[in-house]
């Protein structure tokens, strides 16, 4: 079984939490750098909807391939080293997104993101789970923190470069100096990962799989907010579409403020409160969106799902890597894939269930199975490891 190897002085764990804050940074950063570029792809390709679309597929295609590999290929090969060549991929995709107008060059460029992004994600949680087991307290929610922290300060350094007049290339510049410079920072605290037998990946069973079910539903509904919650507002609530973007800036608010205090909560209230209470009130911050009218009654109903959502997977990766079914170097890329494909999928289902039936019973069926998330955590073993 693959293990990750930590030092032992006190020293050394500040050097290893501060290095785990800088990889969720880093990916926070790498993510949000790449939307205010989307509009500038398609312009600079001539790109319509629907073929923007197909491209954006690729960056989910390299995550989703990287993801399940990444822990063992830290095993073979060091986690540094695969930690380095996924931060250079991040850079030199970004600096291509950033210039080049070839749709062949995009996907490729977007791939290596995808992939470079994916297995960042996935070491940089399974670094999380053994910087918190060695702390012996709570810490996941506030790396998670720090990620949602990384994405609001990259879109918005990002959008105010380009306010000032920057060209895209030279906005993206500065976020990959920045990349770099928190990587070098993390340095001195990253894990060794020791060789492990078995398989690269496998396919999640037992606890795990009940996990990583869990993740992808809150992962789907974090999707919704994104994808869907402006359509929304604009359609079913009567907003100005320069005010459209509100509903997930308050989601988006009470997860980071959620995540940054989650870590107090979860000390407070146990783990399986925290899901059993968050999903609860995700999917009544869902009911109030689609069925009490009014726009204040629909940003308190986003703020309730993102508070909900915000500590939810982070207790689940801590007890992915608690549980006893599968190594951990295999549980978390798993529950990660899982939850990313909630992501990924979760937007387009929607579409196809609105189109059918309407936003508002779309938007009903995922409080549904947030509901389904409480009583799945209600049977978690939160004794385990």
């Amino acid at each position: 079984m693959t293990t990750i190897v930590a030092l032992d002085t006190q020293a050394g764990v500040n050097a290893e939490i501060r290095s785990t804050r800088l990889l969720f940074l880093i990916v926070g950063f790498g993510v949000a750098a790449w939307a205010p570029l989307v509009p500038f792809v398609a312009a600079r390709a001539g790109l319509d909807a629907a073929a923007l679309g197909g491209l954006l597929l690729c960056l989910g295609i390299g995550s989703l391939v990287a993801m399940p590999v990444a822990g063992v290929l830290a095993g073979r090969w060091g986690a540094r080293t695969v930690l380095a060549a996924c931060v250079a991929t991040v850079c030199a995709a970004l600096a291509i997104l950033s210039t080049s107008g070839t749709v062949p060059v995009l996907a490729l460029a977007l791939l290596g993101l995808g992939a470079g992004l994916g297995g960042l994600d996935c070491l940089m949680n399974l670094q999380a789970v053994a910087v918190e087991r060695r702390s012996g307290r709570p810490m996941m929610s506030g790396f998670h923190g720090l990620y949602s922290l990384g994405c609001i300060g990259g879109a918005a350094g990002v959008a105010a470069l380009l306010g000032l007049g920057l060209t895209p290339a030279l906005a993206t510049l500065a976020v990959v100096a920045g990349i770099l410079a928190a990587f070098v920072g993390a340095l001195p605290g990253l894990l060794s990962v020791e060789p492990g037998g078995g398989p690269a990946f496998a396919v999640p069973r037992g606890p795990v799989l009940g996990i990583g079910l869990l993740c992808f539903v809150v992962f789907l509904t974090e999707g919704a907010a994104l994808d869907w919650s402006a359509v929304f507002l604009v359609r079913e609530r009567g907003f100005d579409l320069a005010q459209a973007g509100l509903g997930y800036a308050a989601f988006s608010l009470t997860m980071t403020v959620g995540r940054l205090t989650g870590d107090a909560l979860v000390r407070r209230i146990g783990r399986a409160r925290i899901v059993v209470f968050g999903g609860l009130t995700a999917a009544a911050g869902l009911c109030v969106v689609t069925l009490v009218p009014g726009w204040p009654a629909a940003l308190l109903g986003y703020a309730l799902v993102g508070a909900g959502c915000a500590n939810i997977v982070p207790v689940l990766f801590t007890m992915a890597a608690r549980q006893g079914a599968m190594p951990e170097r295999l549980a978390i890329p798993a529950v990660t894939t899982l939850g990313y494909a909630g992501v990924l999928t979760g937007p387009a289902a929607i579409g196809f269930l609105a189109h059918a039936t309407g936003l508002t019973t779309a938007f009903l069926v995922i409080a549904l199975l947030l509901v389904g998330v409480a009583l799945g955590g209600r049977r978690i073993d939160f004794r385990t490891g």
